[in-house]
């Protein structure tokens, strides 16, 4: 039976471990349940102080789950949470979130209407700090209203704010406690398109700044991209990859990642040597020693594998005697992202700039720019026995 003491929360506080390269938070299989349904299925990882890390998949994938487990909002079914050193959860020990030096950000903003901007923020020293004075709650929050760009606006209401304002309100609200960890759940989604990614890069700077460790929740990879040092992909309950955004997106460990992180398209090859793949658009040389990331260890001689291509793997060369049809075009201001097909029907991607203006059934030259091939074992091939 779980335990969830109610004790001072003074007393509860996990110490904060200052060891050399000690990590702020971390979680050793952690499985959580509703009913017979697993939502979280065995998950490891840990954050770093001052670091901001992002929790990146679908809906359903079972992220917002997690967070809340962090949070200490639900029990876990197995595993063990750590923060600062100390267990805060385990499959019969609860920690209550107040004691867990956590500060929230949601994705309703979830502000107090009937006090101001400046009352907002200062609500979230006194229900962690209430033996601060009132000088030093004051200082704090200007400190934090010009650090999240709102000097001058301590004295309004929230509804006379638009909403990337009210976000920022909440981030300062969040950080006046000065929390050990910051959890934010999908902060951004209630924003238009355009303001998310600009935001999403002014609230790394401003936690950087504060130093805090944070943990995004979001199914959006350019807000994920913007904000975080790390990034776990999440898939049915598991993290199918954890690294930097870079290694994400040119190092997939599976085909999940592969599809869901940029866009790309997966040619079929035959391995030629430990760096040489041949497809249809030519033969491809890799920096990197070939392997296929899925079923056996290195890819030998003759082995029919597929190649992920992205975008700006296909350049554009009018020069080029390969050619390839223009199925689709979409303009993206200084680019068009086309969708082309080869002689065998199959189709790729290219990014190319858009003064090069090409219909759609025009045939256009390219030519392979990779020096990193990508490869996976093709479907139907067995794991560990590599089809030839």
């Amino acid at each position: 039976m779980e335990t969830h003491v109610n004790i001072p929360a003074a007393e509860l506080k996990p110490k904060a471990s200052h060891a050399p390269g000690a990590p702020l938070l971390e979680l050793s299989g952690i499985v959580q349940r509703y009913g017979t349904h697993t939502v979280v299925d065995g998950v490891d990882f840990s954050v770093a102080r001052g670091q901001i890390a992002c929790l990146l998949g679908p809906s359903g994938c079972g992220k917002t789950t997690l967070l809340r487990c962090i949070a200490g909002f639900e029990p876990i079914a197995a595993g063990e949470i750590r923060l600062g050193g100390q267990r805060v959860t385990d499959a019969g020990f609860r920690l209550p979130p107040e004691a867990r030096q956590i500060g929230m950000v949601f994705q309703d903003y979830a502000l107090f209407p009937h006090l101001t901007v400046a009352g907002n923020i200062a609500f979230g020293i006194a229900a962690r700090s209430s033996a601060k004075s009132a000088a030093e709650r004051a200082a704090r929050v200007s400190a934090l209203l010009a650090t999240v760009g709102l000097a001058g606006c301590g004295e309004k209401y929230p509804h006379e704010l638009s909403g990337g304002q009210q976000q920022r309100v909440a981030l300062a609200r969040a950080l006046a406690p000065r929390p050990q960890l910051l959890l934010l759940d999908e902060p951004f989604s209630n924003l238009d398109v355009d303001l998310r990614e600009r935001l999403a890069l002014e609230v790394r700077a401003i936690l950087k700044q504060e130093g805090t460790t944070a943990i995004l929740v979001t199914h959006d990879q350019n807000e994920a991209f913007a904000l975080a040092d790390e990034i776990g992909i999440m898939h049915a309950g598991r993290i199918q990859q954890w690294a930097a955004p870079y290694d994400l997106y040119h190092q997939p460990a599976n085909r999940f990642v592969a599809d869901f992180v940029g866009q790309g398209a997966f040619l079929p090859g035959t391995v030629i040597d430990g760096h040489t793949v041949d497809v249809e658009i030519g033969r491809l040389v890799s920096h990197l020693p070939l392997e296929c990331r899925q079923g056996c260890a290195s890819c030998g001689r003759g082995c029919h594998i597929e190649v992920l291509l992205r975008p700006d793997d296909i350049v554009h060369d009018d020069a080029s005697a390969l050619r390839a049809e223009v199925r689709q075009r979409a303009f993206r201001g200084a680019e068009f992202l086309y969708t082309l097909r080869l002689a065998s029907g199959a189709e790729i991607l290219s990014l190319v700039p858009s003064h090069h203006n090409h219909a759609v059934g025009e045939a256009i030259g390219i030519r392979p720019d990779v020096d990193h091939v990508v490869a996976f074992r093709r479907p139907g091939c067995p794991p560990g026995a590599p089809e030839r």
